[in-house]
């Protein structure tokens, strides 16, 4: 098991989810309300970028404490498995 996400970083992801929360309701509205078909894939796009945005922030932390501990540990089973699933996620996240 990991560790807690820093503090900052889950201020700021907190803020970023709740933005783009409000932004798929804002979706439900426009699918509701027959906006044209093009306003609402840009407005999808723009929810995507944000996630991608937030992910980014969220791997950032873990490559910064997380796995920065597992090398500094010198725990070789503890490096492997931190890189591993580092990787692994990361490869998801192409598809």
């Amino acid at each position: 098991m990991g560790h807690p996400m820093q503090d900052a970083t889950k201020t700021s992801v907190m803020k970023r989810l709740n933005r783009v929360e409000g932004q798929v309701r804002g979706l439900s509205r426009m699918v509701e309300d027959d906006r044209y078909c093009i306003d609402i894939v840009t407005q999808i796009a723009a929810v995507r970028a944000a996630l991608r945005k937030i992910e980014e922030a969220v791997l950032t932390d873990h490559v910064a404490h997380c796995v920065e501990q597992a090398i500094r540990s010198g725990d070789p089973d503890d490096q492997r498995r931190k890189i591993a699933e580092l990787m692994e996620v990361l490869g998801r996240a192409d598809r």
